[in-house]
Formats: structure tokens, C-alpha cells, sequence
């Protein structure tokens, strides 16, 4: 019997693997005619337009009662139709807000206007209790009683606003730096700066007092902040440096027959900034000290924070991006003293670093990647003493808010639930100990988070990338469900025939590390044929890319439709894993996680065997544009086609703080060897520049000068340059373009010719 089992057992995995051989013996690629590219045009627009049609509703946005006793929001229905939700929050019951076809009649009878009751469009609307509405259309406002629907117009109305999507306590931005304050506490005091110097000014008899002689009108004191008891003045002598401009011209502005210059102040990598030096001056005695630290030459001079009257802090980002501290400094000596002082070999993410100061403790909570994974820290703002909040090799992504009475941080985060994707965001909440941690959103997926006014209750909305949302309404106390709000259903997307993203993992270089991406593939994928793998590139180190939420419609999808498998992945160098993972980036931007991509892309293509390894196309924007240009310059073997669109192509031309943040300062040798341009000579494949010549974001040049040096090394490819487009992919007629561009260089295949087809307006 064993014997027999074993045979049976062998001849099965034999037929199995006979076939699978002989499945992909068969395969061919796919080769569509002229005929058959119209056809999946006009198939691929017709989908991604049935797609579209149907809701998602991954955004469910509540409008509050000031009490917060019950909400509304508007829920999307198939054919870009609408309707409203009331729910009560104690009981979690919902229901139709109103009855929209009566409500619809009475108002189209008030108002003389025509009312759609699937698409009644108010600008505002507000429930003053379950019986009445007030509501405002077309700049009018308009009463409403629910018992018999009778509308009568209404004066303007002040009602409360709950703006859900807005945090509960604001953050500041390094890039505001500090207000000047010319105006003491007390208000009988206020300083001018008059020739570079600074002046004391007595308001009620207008004596003025000079502070300093040392100021001039090319280095002036400015940037003036008081201390609490208004016998201090900190102040900065600026030393101001030129911002260097940047020009396009905009070649088609109607009624004109000359190009427009435009002209802005661009800084790119290496050039010189203002620098501030903070020096205190002493009211009372009318003596200054010049603060014993080097001068600010990255942001802005950054809010004081005091303590005593005697002692402030302030933060400083060195530029070059390798050190961060918050420094004391004592306005009696000048003397300063570092409190918190951050150092490393590679970078700091000064944009990712929170900070709140905390007067009353002498506290300050920050977040820091210095012990490889971005986590929560408590700073004794005396000593400098640092306690971790939060420890694991997981991911801080954001702070909510911070309970200064209950001691506790609310805080976003990806990477602490096992066995899921690790970027999916979830909402916890802590205590300064690191003791009571709460999940508010234990459920797999991706979550968005919105608060009750008073914070008693929230929405819960979490999805992923191939499953509709879920939205709960929860006690924020218990974290309790209290209701289930929408719950999106799958089938209406599936019935379209579209195929969803699928989501794959496989190791990176290291040959340990997870490497997540999406694939997207042709709704009508043959199985005995073979299509071109497009990646949709984006490597750019401040984030991640790969979509997380449910993404029944994408370009990737639609692109996919036409005869490709299109995915996109989130390679090391970029954002939200370990600082190594993100480390892979330092002066190095054009690693753009390529080996990671390739090595995914092959265990990709073993998985899915339609996919053909030996025909990868890429396409990417900004610093994707840079990306999809680099794949076919540094990895030829591998990456065919490109379309780059805006690209920052080399990274001394684009905007400073973002190419310094990942290169380094000052600008070394490596800048050039990573440049696109400097290696143009390269290319192999083939290759398609699109650039907006009214760019603001990376100078249009950038693309200009990578074409002169392609054309000088003799190579060929194709640019378009669209007259009056700022940064984009080219728009509506810049993606045609590529879609066609990739059928051509991947599929061998003809493309409609649209100059054959006749307009409207040639009828």
C-alpha cells in the first residue's frame, strides 16, 4: 500500500509538473495587431470609466454637533450620485438625514432653481436638532422643518463647524522659523531696528535707547523675541546671502507674440544662506553678550522657549543634515548648553523630528531614529536626560495630540502588528512611562482616524489595497465599537471584469529584508501569453509610494489594460522602515533601490509566469523622472524603456533643501557621478523626456540639459515639451503619449494614429 501511494504520489507531481512545463512551453508573447491596440484603448477607457463610476467611499467625512451627540456626512452612490447619513453617536443608529426627494421639490419651490434629489448640493448644512435643518445653496441660506419639509429662506447663519480632517493641536514647521516681536509683554516698551541697530523705544514719551552700534544695513539685527518679564531681548545679526534665481519662458501666452520671462529665487545645493547670530541684550543694564554657538545657517531662527526668564532653548539643524539639537542658552553669561544633541554619520530627517516642550515639567517629548527605528523619547529640559516612550522594530509615522493632564501621547504608527503589511498605519495611544499602550485600530488594513470635537467618540476607516473600506464608529474611551458606519462591498468592482492589485512580497539585496509592491494586471490576460512587466517608479526618500488603500482605479490599472502587467514598489533608500533601510539613500540617490526592484520584479515574474522578464518598461515623475531615466543608464540590462517626465536629472540643479537632506553638504564629487547628465553617454533602451516648460518645482532645464548632452553623445530619444505646464506628468495628452510610447517600444505594435481621427471642432 505504501508502495502504491508512493507511485500515485509521483505520478501526480509528474502530471503537475509536465504541465506546468508544457503551459509554459506554450507561452508566447503577446503580440497584439493595430486592430487589437484600438480595441484596448477603447476597452481600457470603457473599464476605467465603469471603475469610476462605482464608490468607494474611503474617505467618509463626519460633520459634528457641537455637542457631539450625532453627526452626518455625505455618502457617494454609483453614477457620481449622493446621499446624506444622520447617526446618532450614543446609539450608533444611523439613517437618511432627510428625505431628499421632498426636500429637493419644497427647495426647488422656494428657490426658483432646479433640485436634483441624488445630487442636492449644499456648500453648508448644519442640524440644529433632528427636526431642523439649516442649509445653504447657491449663496442662500434656507431653513428646513423635517417634520413637514416646509422650506423658507433663511438670513446668513452662523453655525458650528467641526473640521474633522484638522489635528487637534497644530504643529509648527522648522521652515516658519520665529516671529519677530517688536512690542515688549507689558506693552510700554518696543524695539526698532534703524540702520541696522537695534532701538529701545519708551511708548508713552518715545525716548529711544540705542542696544547696538555693531549693526549695519548689510548685516542687520532682526528675528527679536522678548523674554516672559520683558528684561531680555534675544536677537539675531543676519548675515544676509543672495538667492539666486532661476528662469523659464513661457512661449505660448494668448494675445502676446513674444515669449514671457519668469524669474524666482530658486536656491539649489551649495549655495550660500543667511546666517543668524543670537546675541542677548540686557534691558536693565543696556550690556549685550554675543551667544557663545555658532550662527544659524539652515531654517530660520527657530521660537525661544523660557524657563525662569533666565534660561531659553531653541533647535538648530545643522545644514548637511548630520547634526540636531535643542540648546540652552543662559542670557545672563551667554553660555549655552546642549539638551538634546543628535548626531549621525548619515543623515537626520529634520522634517520628521517632533518636538513639543512641555514648561510646567521642564519636559520636552521628541522623536528621534537614533536607535535605528523612528520612536518616541521624554527629555528631562534640564539635564538633557533622554527615556524611550516607545521601543520596537516598528515605525512613529505621526502625533496626533499630546495629553499633558493624563500624561499620554496619541500617535500614528506602522510595523508593530505582525504578520501584516508593515506600512499599514495604525492609531495608538501611550503614557509617558511607555506603560497603558492602546491600539485604537486593531483591525488589518490601513487606517484614517477622525475625532468627535470632544474626543469622546471616532471613525475608524481602514481598507486595503484590494479590500473596499470599513467604517466603524468607536468609543474612544474603550476603543468599542459602537457601530458599523459603511462597509464596502467588493462585488460591483469585480462585475466591472477588472482584475484588483495584488500584493507581493519577496526579499531585498540583503536576502532578508521584506520588499512590498503592488501588481497590476490586464482584466483579459491570456493565459498562454506573455506581457511586459511596466514599473511605476517613485524612490524618493521622504515617504513611501506603494498604495496601501483600496485602489480599484489607478493609472497603473488603466495602463495595465492596454497589454502590460504594471507594478510599483517601495525599494530600501525610501521612508517609514529602519533608519538602515532608509540609509541605503546617503549621497546616494541613484541606488533608487534598484536592486531591490529587479530582484522583486524576478521573483515576481516566477510567481505570476505571464509575466515576460525580459521586456521591463519604467515611467516616473520628479524624482521618479530622475529614477526611470537612471534604470536605463546604470541598469541597462534590465530596463528597456523609459518615460521620464520633469526629472531631476542631475541634483545640483534641483531645489537645496531636498537634494542636500539625502546628498550631503557640502556638494562633493558624488553629485556629478550619480548625474544623469554627466552619464547620458550610457544610455541604452529606449528613452522618453517629458517636461512642463512653466516648471516650479525642478527647473525645466534640468530636462533641457539632459537632452543637449544626449544629443552630443549622439543618442537617440524622444522629448516632449509642453508649452505653459508647470510640474505633471504631461497631463492628459503627456500620458497618451507614453501609453503609446510603451506599446511601441514593448509590444512592437502599432498605435492609433489621432491625426487620422476628426475632431469636433473640424466638423
Amino acid at each position: 500500500m505504501k508502495m502504491n501511494s508512493l507511485i500515485q504520489k509521483l505520478a501526480v507531481t509528474s502530471f503537475f509538473t509536465i504541465t506546468s512545463f508544457t503551459v509554459l512551453a506554450q507561452q508566447t508573447s503577446y503580440a497584439p495587431s493595430a486592430a487589437d491596440i484600438v480595441q484596448a484603448y477603447q476597452r481600457a477607457n470603457k473599464l476605467d470609466t465603469a471603475i469610476r463610476n462605482i464608490p468607494t467611499n474611503n474617505d467618509i467625512v463626519p460633520f459634528w454637533k457641537k455637542d457631539g451627540s450625532a453627526f452626518w456626512y455625505k455618502k457617494n452612490l454609483p453614477d457620481k450620485n449622493w446621499e446624506y447619513i444622520y447617526v446618532d453617536a450614543a446609539t450608533g443608529k444611523r439613517k437618511p438625514a432627510f428625505d431628499a426627494q421632498k426636500l429637493a421639490q419644497n427647495l426647488e419651490q422656494v428657490s426658483g432653481k432646479k433640485q436634483s434629489s441624488m445630487r442636492l448640493a449644499f456648500s453648508e448644512i448644519y442640524f440644529e436638532d433632528q427636526n431642523t435643518l439649516k442649509l445653504k445653496t447657491q449663496n442662500q441660506w434656507y431653513q428646513v422643518n423635517l417634520l413637514d419639509y416646509s422650506v423658507v429662506p433663511a438670513m446668513d447663519t452662523i453655525i458650528f463647524r467641526s473640521n474633522s480632517k484638522k489635528p487637534l493641536q497644530q504643529k509648527h514647521s522648522r521652515w516658519e522659523g520665529s516671529k519677530t516681536i517688536r512690542q515688549s509683554p507689558d506693552g510700554k516698551s518696543e524695539i526698532e531696528v534703524r540702520g541696522g541697530n537695534l532701538i529701545l523705544i519708551d511708548v508713552a514719551s518715545k525716548a529711544e535707547t540705542p542696544l547696538s552700534t555693531d549693526g549695519s544695513a548689510d548685516k542687520p539685527y532682526g528675528n527679536i523675541e522678548w523674554s516672559p518679564d520683558g528684561k531680555t531681548v534675544v536677537a539675531y545679526k543676519t548675515d544676509p546671502k543672495e538667492i539666486k534665481k532661476v528662469h523659464y519662458i513661457l512661449s505660448s501666452v494668448p494675445g502676446t507674440t513674444r515669449g514671457e520671462l519668469k524669474s524666482r529665487e530658486y536656491a539649489q545645493p551649495g549655495d550660500d544662506f543667511t546666517s543668524y547670530q543670537p546675541y542677548v541684550f540686557n534691558l536693565t543694564t543696556k550690556n549685550s553678550k554675543k551667544v557663545d554657538v555658532e550662527p544659524t545657517d539652515f531654517f530660520d531662527p527657530q521660537p525661544l522657549h523660557w524657563r525662569n526668564n533666565r534660561y531659553y532653548t531653541y533647535e538648530k539643524a545643522d545644514r548637511g543634515h548630520q547634526r540636531f539639537r535643542v540648546i540652552e542658552v543662559d542670557v545672563q553669561t551667554g553660555k549655552t548648553k546642549n539638551i538634546i544633541d543628535e548626531k549621525t554619520k548619515t543623515f537626520i530627517y529634520e522634517n520628521r523630528i517632533y518636538t513639543r516642550y512641555l514648561p510646567k515639567t521642564n519636559e520636552i517629548l521628541y522623536t528621534s531614529e537614533q536607535d535605528g527605528w523612528q520612536h518616541l523619547y521624554l527629555v528631562n529640559g534640564i539635564s538633557g536626560k533622554q527615556q524611550l516612550i516607545t521601543k520596537g522594530n516598528w515605525v512613529v509615522r505621526d502625533i496626533d495630540s499630546v495629553d499633558i493632564l493624563k500624561r499620554q501621547v496619541w500617535f500614528k504608527a506602522s510595523g508593530m502588528n505582525k504578520g501584516e503589511d508593515p506600512y499599514f498605519i495604525h492609531y495608538y495611544r501611550i503614557g509617558f512611562d511607555g506603560k497603558g499602550l492602546v491600539n485604537l485600530t486593531p483591525e488589518e488594513g490601513n487606517h484614517n482616524l477622525t475625532f468627535s470635537p470632544d474626543r469622546k467618540y471616532y471613525l475608524d476607516t481602514y481598507s486595503q489595497v484590494n479590500i473596499p473600506p470599513v467604517t466603524k464608529l468607536k468609543l474612544t474611551a474603550s476603543t468599542k465599537a459602537l457601530q458599523e458606519i459603511e462597509h464596502g462591498d467588493v462585488a460591483p468592482f469585480l462585475n466591472t471584469g477588472v482584475k484588483l492589485p495584488e500584493v507581493f512580497v519577496s526579499k531585498g539585496r540583503d536576502g532578508v529584508t521584506d520588499i512590498w509592491g503592488v501588481v497590476c494586471m490586464p482584466s483579459n490576460m491570456e493565459p498562454n501569453k506573455t506581457y511586459p512587466i511596466i514599473e511605476n517608479i517613485y524612490a524618493g526618500p521622504q515617504d513611501s509610494f506603494v498604495p496601501k488603500s483600496f485602489l480599484p482605479a489607478s493609472e497603473m490599472q488603466s495602463l495595465a489594460e492596454l497589454g502590460f502587467i504594471v507594478v510599483q514598489i517601495d525599494g530600501m533608500g525610501t521612508a517609514n522602515r529602519s533608519k538602515a533601510f532608509h540609509d541605503v539613500c546617503w549621497h546616494d540617490l541613484a541606488d533608487a533601490g534598484f536592486a531591490d526592484r529587479i530582484l522583486w520584479m524576478k521573483a515576481m515574474a516566477k510567481k505570476y509566469p505571464n509575466a515576460d522578464i525580459n521586456k521591463i518598461g519604467v515611467y516616473g515623475t520628479s524624482a521618479g523622472g530622475q529614477n526611470s531615466t537612471g534604470a536605463l543608464l546604470f541598469h541597462p540590462e534590465f530596463y528597456k524603456a523609459a518615460v521620464s517626465a520633469c526629472g531631476c536629472h542631475d541634483n545640483r540643479i534641483d531645489k537645496q533643501w531636498w537634494n542636500e537632506q539625502w546628498m550631503g553638504y557640502p556638494v562633493g564629487e558624488h553629485y556629478g557621478a550619480q548625474s544623469n547628465i554627466t552619464n547620458a553617454a550610457k544610455l541604452q533602451g529606449n528613452l522618453f523626456l517629458i517636461v512642463g516648460e512653466a516648471d516650479e518645482n525642478v527647473p525645466p532645464e534640468s530636462t533641457y540639459r539632459l537632452a543637449d548632452a544626449l544629443i552630443k553623445a549622439n543618442k537617440d530619444f524622444d522629448i516632449l515639451s509642453i508649452p505653459g505646464m508647470g510640474h505633471s506628468d504631461g497631463g492628459v495628452y503627456g500620458r497618451r503619449r507614453k501609453r503609446d510610447f510603451f506599446i511601441k517600444h514593448l509590444l512592437n505594435a502599432e498605435t492609433p494614429n489621432v491625426n487620422m481621427t476628426t475632431s469636433k471642432s473640424d466638423k
